[in-house]
């Protein structure tokens, strides 16, 4: 899909609704729909398309449905589904697959706008009819064109995985400084969630998890090579509060800082 084809064609919203539960999807072929996750995320999957982690959004197009939308069993999700049919009729729209953004508030507050507009405003003549209608078709409009700039251009950026790598060494490099995630997930050019998704199935621990074993592992490297005292070692591998450092340290070594030590003495 490129903008050649959004240029010459007008998306028309038809309806919105919001779940929390797992469904199917499977509409006629003029219609199609947007797949947009508030919260949490979800799989999504087709006859012909290995299943799909989608944190942010998802564009199904009538020719590759039925489309699967499955719920963590385990976890929280909230997803829009927002269909809209494309004019003129039977014009090649080819958006299909996962869509990215940064701009997730600004999203947010469009998919508000469209329920208000659609559940709430109530309308007394064609012309507020009609009015009403063209609102739509600009939101929606808008919606799209933020999902495939966006998208676009973070395909001109290193791919996912590469970036995750990168904020990986990063941490590595780098672990003795205050690391957050919206730091990290910056620096990799997307957004918390869809970096926490990924960061966990490059590596297979949260953020947290990771960045408190670094910090161990290189707390425990530091008793072995150097002399420094307990404190200033917490310091340097990143813990700012002693206290924190050894009862951390405690939970990923099975023992405290100081026995550590003595171990190490025996040895």
């Amino acid at each position: 899909m490129n903008f050649q084809q959004f240029a010459a064609m007008i998306p028309v919203f038809e309806q919105i609704e919001s779940s929390r539960i797992s469904q199917t999807i499977d509409y006629n072929a003029s219609r199609h729909v947007l797949i947009v996750v508030l919260q949490g995320h979800v799989t999504v999957s087709t006859p012909e398309l290995e299943p799909v982690v989608v944190t942010q959004a998802f564009a199904c197009h009538p020719q590759h449905g039925p489309f699967e939308i499955l719920v963590p069993r385990t976890k929280d999700a909230e997803y829009i589904v927002l269909a809209y049919r494309v004019l003129p009729e039977n014009s090649i729209w080819t958006l299909f697959g996962p869509l990215r953004t940064h701009s997730e508030v600004k999203i947010k507050y469009m998919l508000d706008e469209l329920v208000r507009t659609t559940l709430e405003i109530d309308t007394y003549t064609a012309e507020e009819e009609a009015a009403q209608q063209v609102r739509k078709r600009m939101i929606m409009e808008r919606i799209l064109f933020i999902f495939l700039y966006e998208t676009q251009m973070t395909q001109v950026d290193k791919s996912s995985a590469a970036s995750i790598e990168e904020t990986v060494s990063y941490i590595q490099e780098h672990y003795m400084l205050k690391l957050t995630l919206p730091m990290l997930a910056q620096r990799a050019g997307m957004s918390e969630g869809h970096y926490t998704v990924l960061f966990k199935q490059l590596t297979g621990a949260t953020l947290t998890r990771y960045l408190r074993g670094i910090r161990i592992d290189k707390a425990k490297e530091m008793f072995r090579q150097t002399a420094l005292p307990a404190k200033d070692i917490a310091q340097r591998a990143g813990f700012a509060d002693y206290f924190h450092f050894s009862r951390v340290f405690k939970q990923e070594v099975g023992c405290s800082p100081t026995d550590y030590l003595r171990s190490l003495s025996k040895i």
